[in-house]
């Protein structure tokens, strides 16, 4: 059985379950596949993890989450670690003249190795799957590799990549009831610690290598793992040439190799012959202090720069004779580096990881959505829907629904999409420009109308009566429009919502200026439930009364004209969690993109959804909307108490309304509430709160700290709260938080904590985490 992986709109890994071997290559053989796999065996490590992701382990419906499962496949997978090309040939040979007796079904190269598919023997587990075919080809196994919901990054299906392949993969002989209890039965022979399998086998040791006298010294499994670590009793005496021997061993989870490279990039570079004992011994002693001044870790990890042993052996005596001083500053802050720089890395990995998430497909969007998308390129889909989002729910403006509170809303968008100069912006103009067709005739009507009063008013006798004021409906304004004319429009809207869409950001921002920026901020705010706004002069030449703000607009703008607009003394008062924020692609030195041709009946389709929701009108209720995007809000707020993280707690809130009302927009053009509707919804909803942290995150975060000192935002990859202890004290959490949280601060969290049922009071100053937290996962499926 074959599971396609990949994330719905919450994250979650989804399966789907792959029918035919056409479809199967197909996956494996994309460009993007291909792209990522040559990255990849150049040691590229983020390009394999993006790698087309199978699982061959479970029995999983179509559509799915792959997590938590409970039904186990009649195949079952593994992998085979292999040191040299050579070695991998003649393993694969090995295992191809044994096809039958394994009861093989697939084995292909992997990026470094094989990857092997069996027809697994009922009533045995996957790891004893998985040893009794390490002894039969004599070969390694990871021994962590054996659960349920295990993934295979997989390459493509060239014949060079792929050895062997019988069709009968795709046959699932046992039914669900079968699989069900296969699971139950296996589950308990885990658990009763009945698996017939070497105690060598189990995780304590994570590479399993069957024992036997034709096996390899360097490769069993009790003296040597693939990393190139030295197993028991071994000591490197000679050092590394050039220091990759430091690789396989970290502090804090840093190689040494890095550690060492970074302090000669502060020290001058690597020494040359001359310089090279005097810099090698004073590295040693820096590099001792966190190696616990043994002897036999500094011989492995210290470059030995064409020194003997003997001379390199000597260069460590040496440094480790003197009196330890601790961890000297430049390695201190050579750590805290590497530490950032991981850090960046993963932050990386989990970006990357849920731009798949939110991939947008147009075969999956309705009328009007997915016509906006013909001729783009997919890196430019977001900001692409999100400046579409703005002027539609300005069509759909006489529409009203409940939102998860319980309170009736509107179809109020703000959306900026951000880029640097020349990055394409412009994609999105083109698509507004169709968008609006209808309101741009209509309001050429109303111009000439008001153009023609105007001129009678001006043309008229110094006795004659002023003509009366046609007060027209115009509703595409121009995003630099007074505030004064602002109002007279709304005033005249008749009900309906006015839209404006900017080229640039940093003109809106200058025009704005003098003060009048502040008052925009308050329509903007205003706009987006519909709040009354007004002004009242003693005078017939300004414009006075109070309105509904019922005003959409897009903007495109740069970086520099963004930080601009929202400084750190305005982030908090509310509009950054109203604007839904699209970024562009990196377009560094990137080739010029190239687009397609949006025809006649891609431009019918977008007048057809403009017309479908200019049509639609009343109560709209969308109960499985509601419920979805009440689910969503709340597992963020379960991850923001979990971080102590109040900026993601801020912008949740307001990114799940928006995800709500883009939702809304796509029940209206699709008619119905589908899957995909919720799933676009919850889409919109994570990457307006994505982009909203990543925009403004650190400016608001700055002016929490400087409100009320409360802790800082800690890693979006670690829960301080899982970090704990089961049971903790101030003095833990303090530790945690690094020092950078006040006390009022940690008497806020473990209050918290307390009200929500997470901790409870053990002592008079100790807290016990209870068995289990509140834990909402979004249910959404991919469809």
């Amino acid at each position: 059985m074959i599971n396609k992986i990949y994330f719905d709109g919450s994250g979650h890994k989804v399966v789907h379950t792959v029918k035919t071997q056409e479809e199967y290559f197909a996956l494996r053989n994309t460009a993007e596949n291909r792209h990522n796999l040559l990255l990849a065996r150049n040691g590229d490590d983020k390009a394999k993890r993006k790698l087309v992701q199978f699982n061959y382990n479970a029995r999983v419906a179509d559509g799915e989450p792959l997590a938590g499962c409970q039904s186990v496949a009649s195949t079952c997978a593994g992998d085979i670690d292999c040191y040299s090309p050579e070695e991998r040939q003649e393993i694969a040979d090995r295992i191809l003249s044994m096809a039958k007796e394994l009861d093989l079904l697939e084995l292909s190269r992997s990026v470094n190795g094989l990857h092997w598919v069996r027809r697994r023997k009922k009533g045995q587990t996957i790891l004893e799957n998985q040893v009794e075919f390490a002894i039969k080809t004599q070969t390694e196994m990871d021994t962590n590799a054996h659960d349920l919901q295990r993934v295979m990054f997989t390459i493509t299906a060239d014949e060079s990549e792929l050895l062997f392949f019988d069709k009968a993969i795709f046959e699932e002989p046992l039914s669900e009831e079968e699989s069900r209890l296969e699971f139950e039965l296996l589950r308990q022979r885990e658990q009763q610690g009945e698996e017939n399998v070497p105690p060598e086998a189990h995780q304590t040791n994570k590479h399993f290598r069957p024992n036997t006298p034709d096996t390899p010294a360097e490769h069993k499994s009790n003296n040597s793992s693939p990393s190139g670590e030295a197993g028991e009793g071994s000591e490197a005496e000679e050092g590394s040439e050039a220091g990759e021997g430091s690789s396989s061993l970290s502090f804090k989870g840093i190689p040494y190799s890095a550690i060492i490279s970074e302090w000669w990039n502060r020290n001058g570079g690597v020494p040359a012959e001359g310089e090279r004992n005097v810099k090698l011994h004073r590295l040693a002693v820096n590099l001792r202090a966190i190696c616990d001044n043994k002897r036999e870790v500094l011989m492995q990890v210290l470059p030995r720069l064409g020194l003997t042993g003997q001379e390199l052996r000597s260069i460590v005596d040496s440094a480790c004779k003197e009196e330890p001083k601790g961890i000297s500053k430049m390695m201190t802050s050579i750590i805290e580096h590497e530490e950032s720089r991981m850090r960046n890395e993963q932050f990386g990995a989990d970006t990357e990881s849920q731009s798949e998430a939110l991939r947008l497909s147009p075969g999956k969007l309705p009328v009007g959505l997915k016509e906006s998308l013909a001729g783009v390129p997919e890196s430019m889909y977001w900001p692409v829907i999100c400046s579409v989002l703005a002027i539609a729910g300005a069509y759909a403006d006489q529409v009203e629904v409940k939102y998860c509170d319980g309170h009736r809303q509107k179809t109020g968008f703000m959306s900026i999409v951000l880029g640097d100069q020349a990055s394409g912006k412009s994609v999105c103009k083109y698509v507004i420009d169709i968008w609006k067709r209808q309101l741009d005739e209509e309001d050429a009507l109303a111009r000439k109308r008001e153009e023609e009063w105007k001129e009678k008013k001006k043309g008229r006798k110094s006795n004659e009566k002023a003509p009366d004021d046609p007060k027209v409906l115009i509703r595409v304004l121009p995003v630099t429009v007074s505030c004064s004319t602002l109002l007279k429009r709304l005033k005249y809207a008749n009900g309906h919502t006015l839209y404006s869409f900017g080229e640039e950001l940093d003109t809106l921002r200058k025009t704005n200026g003098a003060g009048s920026w502040s008052a925009k901020y308050d329509i903007y705010r205003l706009s987006f439930d519909q709040g009354e706004w007004g002004q009242d002069y003693n005078s017939d030449q300004a414009e006075s009364g109070v309105v509904k703000v019922a005003y959409n607009w897009t903007v495109l703008g740069t970086y520099g004209a963004m930080r601009k607009c929202f400084k750190s003394d305005n982030i908090e008062n509310g509009l950054s969690s109203r604007v839904l924020v699209a970024e562009m692609p990196d377009s560094s030195f990137s080739k010029m993109p190239k687009y397609g041709q949006r025809t006649a009946a891609d431009e019918a389709g977008i007048q057809e959804a403009v017309n479908i929701l200019r049509r639609a009108s009343g109560f709209i209720d969308t109960p499985r909307l509601r419920k979805a995007i009440d689910q969503w809000v709340e597992e963020k707020r379960v991850e923001a108490a979990k971080d102590i993280d109040r900026v993601k707690d801020t912008y949740r809130k307001r990114a799940a309304v928006i995800g709500f009302r883009a939702g809304v927009i796509f029940r209206l053009l699709e008619g119905k509430e589908s899957k995909r509707c919720i799933e676009f919804a919850v889409k919109v909803a994570e990457y307006c709160l994505k982009e909203q942290i990543k925009i403004f995150g650190k400016e608001l975060q700055s002016q929490y700290i400087d409100a009320s000192q409360e802790c800082q935002r800690y890693g979006r990859n670690h829960s301080v709260f899982d970090q704990l202890p089961p049971t903790f004290t101030m003095d833990d959490l303090r530790a945690l938080k690094n020092g950078e949280c006040g006390e009022s601060g940690l008497r806020n969290i473990t209050s918290r904590w307390m009200r929500d049922g997470w901790i409870e009071k053990a002592d008079s100053s100790h807290w016990k985490k209870l068995s289990q937290c509140p834990n909402v996962p979004c249910p959404i499926k991919h469809v």
